[in-house]
């Protein structure tokens, strides 16, 4: 019998023909299929029953989905029966909340989260484990973090009434001693996230590189570079030649494979599947992605992701369609809820802080004002308005393929003071338009075109789809 003829990455099957999709990469929810997707759940507790005007509507949004997906950044766990401690090496601050949040997330809508970025192991191993121990209890599904590099590098799957949903997590920006690996021999394998490591190199005109390579030449100890005269290496930092100066990423080829494979597999045994990066390079300071990720975030989905979900620097960054799938290189803060305790004896020292003096509350806003940039003037500051405005994303699909993408324009209490800060609450008129009006501006070198209706952000991809034309 001959083989049906290939249509768009898939062969259609009816029963009894004998053959199977296992290669295919085309999306497979059924129809009115709905994913929410946001950005970094920085939360220190139940929000659901507490007094912030404005969150039920954005409860709604979250309920209203198949599957609501955020980057849980940050442990769960009691610390008076807490058996772990904080790590020397932290990702910036010590995130904490209390185990009430996981059923909290759940009764919000949440439903799946990655683990993987640079908080993950701020409380030892046993932090990761408690987290995912209350996770699991909530019925979140969650993944990026595991006993070795196999579990936190697999895909994990949530059932839905219209389809079955993979998830792969991964961080490129994390603390070096939380990445996971396999065993070896006799070596056993060790517990942490799956990391994408990447080889980062500074950028500077032929000019700058011949004054670095003199410098390198008058040092004790120098070395060639083996006649490359396009590169030098100087007190461990890689620099090459450019047009003007920056940086430059090169995943690890090893790193890449493993998470292609898990993302094959994953779309492999489901019907969507989601792919999710924190990384904050170049830095939290930039509104573009880093040179790597345009081709890498397509590797994603040419590999059979639906969807590719960034986060890390904590402000929007554009998005991209990309195959009819969405790219979103950054989907900002979610919650900023920072009312971190404790935090800490080395957050302490690092900020000049005394404990028996000060509060964890005063070394959170000397971190946050001296580690974002701040809003010049404002009395009070902790990091710039741009980090407490982000987007609820809402991803429709019809026959099989994204018909249109809707974007709800988020602010996360910038005015309000320090306890009362990063609760999100919906927002209209000029705030409204200026987040999506820059979110359009981000997005404008993709290719991407955002109109603006009624306070929110629409992507449309199929006109003829019934979700477009309503």
């Amino acid at each position: 019998m001959e083989k049906p003829s290939h249509e768009n990455g898939r062969y259609p099957v009816r029963p009894g023909d004998g053959y199977d999709t296992v290669g295919s990469t085309a999306t497979n929810v059924a129809d009115g299929f709905t994913m929410v997707a946001v950005g970094d759940l920085i939360a220190s507790r139940a929000l659901t029953k507490g007094h912030h005007p404005g969150f039920g509507a954005i409860v709604d949004v979250l309920r209203n989905a198949d599957v609501t997906f955020g980057n849980m950044e940050t442990l769960v766990f009691d610390i008076r029966s807490f058996k772990g401690s904080p790590e020397a090496e932290h990702g910036g601050a010590y995130h904490i909340s209390l185990p009430e949040l996981g059923p909290d997330l759940k009764a919000m809508g949440f439903n799946m989260v990655g683990r993987a970025n640079n908080h993950t192991l701020d409380w030892g191993l046993e932090g990761m484990r408690e987290t995912s121990r209350v996770l699991d209890e909530s019925g979140i599904v969650h993944a990026g973090a595991g006993e070795n590099l196999a579990q936190a590098g697999a895909a994990r799957f949530l059932e839905t009434a219209r389809g079955r949903v993979a998830l792969v997590s991964f961080a490129t920006s994390f603390a070096p001693m939380s990445r996971a690996c396999d065993p070896a021999g006799e070596a056993p394998g060790r517990p942490g996230l799956n990391a994408l490591r990447l080889a980062q190199s500074v950028v500077v005109p032929p000019e700058m590189l011949e004054s670095l390579k003199r410098i390198r030449g008058a040092l004790p100890n120098s070395r060639t570079d083996h006649g490359d005269s396009t590169m030098v290496v100087l007190a461990g930092t890689k620099y090459k030649a450019g047009e003007s100066v920056g940086y430059s990423y090169e995943p690890n080829a090893g790193d890449v494979a493993d998470i292609l494979r898990n993302v094959r597999r994953g779309k492999q045994f489901s019907d969507l599947c989601i792919v999710t990066n924190h990384g904050h390079e170049p830095g939290n300071w930039s509104q573009e992605p880093p040179d790597y990720e345009q081709s890498f975030a397509r590797k994603m989905i040419d590999a059979g992701a639906d969807a590719y979900v960034g986060h890390g620097p904590h402000q929007l960054r554009g998005i991209e369609i990309y195959k009819g799938r969405p790219i979103f290189y950054s989907l900002g803060n979610f919650f900023y809820d920072d009312l971190r305790t404790p935090a800490g004896a080395d957050m302490f020292e690092a900020y000049g802080k005394d404990p028996r003096v000060d509060t964890d509350a005063e070394v959170t806003v000397d971190e946050e004002t001296k580690g974002y940039p701040t809003e010049e003037g404002f009395v009070g500051a902790l990091a710039a308005p741009v980090f407490y405005e982000s987007i609820i994303t809402v991803s429709c699909f019809e026959q099989n393929q994204l018909a249109e993408l809707r974007l709800y324009p988020i602010e996360l209490g910038y005015s309000k003071r320090f306890a009362n800060r990063g609760v999100p609450r919906l927002v209209t008129g000029p705030q409204a338009k200026a987040i999506l009006e820059g979110l359009q501006k981000l997005s404008k070198p993709f290719g991407t075109e955002i109109a603006i209706e009624n306070d929110f952000g629409v992507i449309r991809l199929n006109p003829a789809s019934p979700r477009s034309r309503g």
